[in-house]
């Protein structure tokens, strides 16, 4: 009996898409991640599979063309995906946070005029907060957007760091507007850009200009983008309200952390069962090295830490999904699950010895990867100043 991330209360639905989505990822992805990770090529395949799965969608309301599912789900199906090759579920993820965001803050022409295209997969999302200079100082946002005689808005700056930025058509896009308030968060727009899929000028002044060289993360595409006198119509600020897109972009980060955290989830799950299975293979002294107690300690370690990231994951996505307050728990289970992905692969590639250095064993693909988690969708610093902080405001002392 498999007793790692085993997830109880789910419904007979919820475990229908999870088993087709392990399915997939057994024969689909893991017998030629490899393969394609290491020529940095487009998963063109396992994505047109994932549509026809209808992963794009899990989370789109059924009104819109959706599957209506659970954050929950989505994050299982994500810790799935993730196990067999993580670039796969980056594809997914900020496609995902866009349709969050359009789902709960769109007006509903936004909705009606993307979710379905979003749902089928047709029409990718990308999502853009980050700039060259700006790291996780969000306030510093300097990509301006200048409101126009007629409505529109002309936006000229540099975004850095989107995951399908080449393959999307819809970029959720976080700029600077004067809204005259005292609040630099309050001078934040979120716009919904559209643009053509592929590289060069993808659209009037907007450029994504090519793939950023990585050192994991391979097969899906990130990029910058540059917004040169990019014109969009007053219809796309999302909500169609300005001066709301920090708050906005926040709610779909914190959608994102569970994400990235299910992501992490799946490496370690991987990483664990890498380990455990070469551990009973090779052989010292006689004897399988599992039977080694340094060995022995080593898996049971991992285990541990595979299974506490993957609950507290689980109580992440459970509580958003029942309208709970969740940055905290977001929060920690980000960074528990990113850390201990670390951990775990670290473990796994060390059980593994000198051939968890060969490119041909997965562990070394893995080692790579899981360097990502510890920064992707904020890093465990800033993760720790957001629990240290609620826990001062819940833990006051009262005079």
């Amino acid at each position: 009996m498999v007793r790692l991330c085993e997830t109880e209360g789910l419904d007979d639905i919820q475990e229908e898409i999870l088993k087709a989505v392990r399915d997939f990822t057994n024969t689909k992805i893991i017998p030629v991640a490899q393969e394609l990770e290491h020529a940095d090529e487009y998963p063109t395949e396992i994505v047109e599979g994932l549509k026809e799965l209808g992963v794009f969608g899990l989370m789109i309301p059924e009104e819109y063309g959706g599957l209506g599912q659970s954050l929950l789900t989505y994050a299982l199906c994500v810790e799935e995906i993730a196990r067999g090759w993580m670039s796969v579920s980056g594809v997914i993820n900020t496609h995902f946070i866009v349709a969050y965001m359009v789902m709960q803050h769109g007006t509903e022409e936004q909705k009606q005029r993307y979710l379905p295209q979003m749902a089928t997969g047709e029409m990718r999302g990308a999502f853009s907060m980050s700039e060259p200079g700006l790291g996780s100082d969000v306030a510093a946002v300097s990509t301006k957007a200048s409101l126009q005689d007629d409505g529109s808005y002309k936006i000229t700056g540099t975004k850095m760091w989107l995951t399908n930025g080449a393959q999307s058509r819809l970029v959720a896009t976080l700029c600077k507007t004067d809204e005259g308030a005292d609040s630099v968060y309050k001078n934040m727009t979120t716009f919904l850009i559209e643009k053509e899929a592929g590289f060069g000028e993808t659209a009037p002044g907007l450029t994504i200009p090519g793939k950023i060289d990585k050192m994991g993360y391979k097969g899906v595409e990130t990029t910058e983008m540059v917004l040169d006198g990019h014109v969009v119509r007053a219809d796309q600020v999302l909500g169609g309200e300005p001066g709301k897109g920090f708050y906005q972009m926040m709610d779909g980060v914190e959608v994102g952390r569970v994400n990235v955290a299910a992501r992490a989830c799946g490496l370690a799950w991987r990483g664990f069962e890498l380990g455990i299975e070469y551990a009973q293979q090779r052989h010292t002294m006689g004897k399988p090295i599992a039977a080694h107690q340094a060995i022995l300690f080593r898996i049971a370690e991992m285990a541990t830490k595979v299974e506490v990231a993957h609950t507290m994951m689980v109580k992440a996505a459970r509580m958003k999904d029942t309208g709970q307050r969740m940055d905290v728990e977001a929060g920690m289970a980000k960074m528990v699950a990113s850390e201990y992905a670390h951990e775990v692969v670290e473990d796994s590639f060390r059980i593994h010895g000198g051939y968890g250095y060969s490119k041909e064993y997965e562990i070394e693909r893995l080692y790579r990867e899981v360097a990502f988690m510890l920064i992707g969708e904020g890093t465990s610093d800033i993760q720790k100043m957001i629990i240290g902080r609620n826990m001062l405001e819940d833990y006051k002392i009262k005079s």
